[in-house]
């Protein structure tokens, strides 16, 4: 049996990354709105490895949590942004 692996996961994690990068490059809100699409896309993500023919389950899962992380630090970096 030959599995793939899901687009859904392989996005997520692109957008979970990409957020890290546009929040350390100095646009907070881009990796706001990135780690903010890495979230649901990485629950459909694992949602589709459910299937047997699917994997991705695991690259759904650490993109749900960077998903999170990132917007955490997002939040804070466009804190940090109206401070300073």
């Amino acid at each position: 049996m030959d599995q793939k692996t899901s687009i859904l996961a392989i996005v997520s994690i692109i957008f979970a990354i990409a957020a890290f990068v546009a929040i350390f490059t100095g646009s907070p809100i881009l990796g706001f709105l990135l780690a903010l699409a890495a979230i649901p896309l990485g629950i459909l993500g694992m949602l589709r490895a459910a299937s047997p023919r699917v994997s991705g389950g695991i690259l759904s899962i650490l993109a749900i949590v960077l998903g999170g992380v990132g917007l955490l630090v997002a939040v804070l970096g466009m804190i940090g942004m109206i401070i300073l």
